[in-house]
């Protein structure tokens, strides 16, 4: 549905430290320098960052949340763990499964240094 996702940021470099650890951990290659902002791709999508075009401060989306497929509830937590020793923030509930309705999912949640939310997610296969 989606072919990319952009985000500002403060310190590029903070940034694309932080994205190449909590990317890498879910096999995602580091993120590629195109001047203004810095992309990492893959077939399914692409996530951008760079500092806000219009010259002014970036902020983060109060309620917005960016998902990250991961393979396993392993690579779920490794990815929290990455982002944690690269300057990102544990929010929400401990990493683990979650049944919300839509089957049992295994999420973990952190901010970015930047404080946009993310989540690394895995859909449990069916009992």
């Amino acid at each position: 549905m989606f072919s990319h996702v952009m985000l500002g940021c403060s310190d590029r470099e903070r940034s694309r430290q932080f994205y190449n650890a909590t990317l890498g951990a879910l096999g995602i290659a580091p993120g590629q320098d195109f001047g203004k902002s810095d992309w990492w791709m893959t077939r399914e999508g692409s996530l951008g960052i760079g500092p806000p075009l219009d010259g002014e401060c970036c902020t983060h989306g109060n309620g917005s949340t960016i998902g990250f497929k991961a393979g396993s509830p392993d690579q779920v937590d490794a990815w929290h763990a990455a982002g944690v020793a690269n300057g990102g923030t544990s929010c929400e509930d401990p990493p683990g499964i979650r049944d919300g309705g839509f089957g049992k999912m295994y999420l973990a949640y952190l901010r970015d240094p930047d404080g946009n939310k993310l989540c690394g997610f895995y859909r449990m296969p069916k009992e």
